[in-house]
């Protein structure tokens, strides 16, 4: 990508996300790229007195790729605000993971308009998965052109000149590279909390789960350096961190494209003795969750013994045509394993039901599978499919209707496990990490416990940011409630 850098650099050129480069993964390692945020000097200090809001739509990742944004838009000078109306630029950071995730955020393109025809100048821009793809992006440019920008998931570094562009081309302005960029480090970024920290250790996914848009939204594995993880999380402890989540589309998968002997395990041990408080990591595959994986969290005490481990389907059949590569044995021989090594280990899961052609036995057979392993709770849907991928093409003769029961069916089993599991929290002690009062009652604190369940408790104290020990006394499917112990 660095070529399309140096191309684009002295003249602007519009660049479309296109599908079949997005497909194809190079064999080619990507550049460390450092203090790469360069400044235009005619837009230099170009957000003086004025104001910018970013809407943020998905997952984590994209949580994180908003704290960069807002850290070079502040570069520029300009200040947040959560008031998108008054605000100079308007950045929608989208998510494509499911039709309704997009729906919504085309929902919100719309509403946008009447404010351009009070404020000429305003910037709206739409970045994220979304723009990665094309029929998002050619919608765009037919059907709304109040849009000044469009920009991907790979040169977010390069807001500065789109930003500059946007505010001198009378058109709309597309930048999107879709094939993977370079890994850049040393990019600012405004944190949206001061105890809580994302730390990117890898990028894109090469999995290629048939119903999946990511690899093309994200483009192919590539992990940081060691030491850059290290550093960055040298300096959040330093800073008063208490936890850190590490990112990834397949977290689990970190090193394997390095010419190094040093994987995951490897690089959550040197973390955890780093001393910060509190580790966890998301997204896991099943594929790439190795036993020194296993050992290495059942190790440490800071490593929150919290596993998030997608299974989508308990039908050998349905993993098959879905791509994921494990067997429903494989997955339980794997969930055991965990379970055994790592005692009190909560887990959480994600389910598709009604993918193309899927039987009513082959639904059962999810059933059962979540009966086995009863998770403390599962994020469920119903299958959408993704302009791009190989499901989106299958012959599907599932109705909605049918579709909707399913789901209700494997939520009230979700519901179910949830209150079952936290009812056998009742009376014991946890930690809690507080993240703040209510804004409807002062006196009620809200933080997650070890295990990622939120938990309630009355206090009078300023707690937010500390960890405190609460005794649950009560419970429900979602969420515990207790006494602070003094």
């Amino acid at each position: 990508m660095k070529e399309i850098e140096n191309r684009i650099k002295d003249k602007f050129i519009r660049i479309e996300p296109d599908l079949k480069l997005a497909k194809k993964r190079t064999s080619d390692n990507p550049e460390i790229l450092r203090e790469s945020i360069e400044i235009p000097m005619q837009i230099n200090g170009i957000g003086k007195n004025k104001t910018y809001c970013i809407q943020t739509f998905g997952c984590q990742m994209n949580a994180h790729d908003t704290e960069v944004m807002a850290g070079i838009l502040e570069i520029l000078e300009f200040t947040s605000t959560d008031n998108m109306q008054e605000a100079d630029i308007v950045i929608l950071n989208t998510c494509a993971i499911r039709e309704n995730a997009e729906s919504k955020v085309f929902g919100k393109i719309g509403s946008l308009k009447h404010l351009k025809t009070t404020n000429p100048d305003k910037i709206f821009a739409v970045c994220g998965c979304m723009a990665q793809e094309e029929s998002v992006v050619n919608r765009i440019l037919e059907k709304y052109q109040h849009i000044d920008l469009i920009f991907g998931t790979h040169n977010i570094h390069r807001l500065p000149f789109l930003i500059d562009e946007a505010y001198k081309s009378k058109e709309m302005v597309v930048e999107v590279w879709s094939q993977e960029g370079d890994i850049v480090e040393d990019l600012p970024k405004v944190r949206d909390n001061n105890t809580k920290a994302w730390v990117n250790i890898i990028y894109g996914c090469d999995k290629f789960c048939t119903y999946c848009i990511v690899p093309f939204t994200r483009g192919k594995e590539r992990s940081r350096l060691p030491q850059d993880i290290i550093d960055e999380v040298k300096k959040l402890k330093i800073d008063g961190y208490k936890e850190l989540t590490l990112l990834g589309q397949n977290v689990n998968a970190y090193g394997k494209d390095l010419n190094i002997n040093y994987r995951m395990a490897d690089l959550l041990e040197d973390i955890a003795q780093i001393g910060i408080e509190r580790i966890r990591f998301t997204t896991s595959h099943p594929w790439d969750f190795e036993e020194e994986l296993i050992d290495v969290i059942a190790k440490y005490d800071n490593i929150m013994s919290h596993v998030h481990l997608p299974v989508q389907s308990g039908n050998d059949q349905i993993l098959k045509i879905m791509g994921r590569s494990y067997t429903r044995e494989k997955y339980l021989k794997l969930f055991d394993q965990i379970k055994k090594k790592i005692p009190g280990v909560v887990f959480t899961t994600d389910i598709i039901v009604g993918y193309p052609n899927e039987t009513e036995e082959q639904f059962e057979d999810t059933l059962s599978l979540y009966e086995y392993c009863k998770y403390d709770t599962a994020y469920t849907f119903v299958y959408s499919p993704r302009e791009g991928t190989p499901a989106a093409v299958m012959e599907d003769n599932i109705s909605l209707e049918i579709k909707k029961a399913r789901l209700q069916k494997l939520n009230k089993l979700v519901n179910h496990y949830a209150q079952v599991n936290n009812d056998h929290i009742i009376g014991q002690v946890v930690n809690v990490l507080v993240d703040g009062p209510s804004k409807k009652n002062q006196l009620v604190y809200a933080g997650y416990s070890e295990g990622l369940k939120l938990v309630h408790f009355e206090s009078t104290k300023e707690l937010t940011g500390q960890i405190v020990q609460v005794k649950i006394n009560d419970a429900k499917s979602f969420s515990l409630y207790g006494d602070l112990i003094n």
